[in-house]
């Protein structure tokens, strides 16, 4: 069992040990989805629940170090897909592929992250997983809005419909992808190619920026 003054250690043991938690906790929800408990969390890590809110807080607090934690990584992902040397199509395709491709290998996390639980008797008191799923799906928008607002040549008021943009393309993802996931009515290609189309319109005739690194 861990003790405070393990706790305390040398500098750097707290964040190692708190990346740890969250290891343990994602080997959870690989297992378990949006029915993790902070139970099966603390005996995946071999330390008691108080341990654990110790670290955490509670289980929002842990949603959120999980989120922070993924939508990072995703994030890494999608600039990457923006980034690659290719044309314009070519890389809308890629960051749309990367998102449903991160969602598709893991659909436990996804629905942990996005979904409460189907079983009402297991949510702990006072979380619901869907209530928090909103500043992720925000933080995502805002994101691509910088990226967007950066690259693309959107005239005058550039800015405010970068933003526009970049929610809506983020809500048009996340909808069409829990779609997707759930029914599998396609294959990801087919899926892809048709969001692509959806919004090639505007991106075929807007020019890149001139002080931007291009799109």
């Amino acid at each position: 069992m861990e003790t405070t003054q393990q706790q305390a250690g040398e500098p750097g043991t707290a964040e190692r040990r708190r990346r740890e938690l969250l290891e343990a906790a994602d080997r959870v929800v690989l297992r378990d989805g949006p029915k993790a408990s902070m139970n099966a969390i603390a005996a995946e890590a071999g330390i008691t629940k108080p341990i654990l809110y110790r670290h955490f807080g509670d289980k929002a607090g842990l949603y959120q170090a999980l989120a922070v934690r993924h939508t990072d990584a995703l994030l890494d992902s999608l600039r990457a897909a923006l980034d690659a040397p290719a044309e314009r199509r070519s890389r809308v395709e890629s960051t749309l592929d990367t998102y449903l491709a991160a969602i598709e290998a893991r659909p436990q996390v996804y629905r942990f992250l996005m979904h409460p639980t189907e079983d009402s008797h297991s949510v702990e008191h006072g979380f619901d997983v869907g209530r928090h799923s909103a500043p992720l799906l925000r933080r995502l928008g805002e994101e691509l809005a910088e990226v967007i607002s950066e690259r693309v040549d959107l005239g005058p008021d550039g800015d405010r419909l970068a933003r526009i943009w970049g929610h809506g393309i983020v809500g048009m993802m996340h909808a069409a992808g829990d779609w997707w996931l759930g029914e599998r009515p396609c294959g990801r290609a087919e899926l892809v190619s048709g969001l692509t189309d959806l919004l090639w319109g505007r991106l075929a005739t807007a020019g890149d920026r001139a002080d931007g690194p291009g799109f």
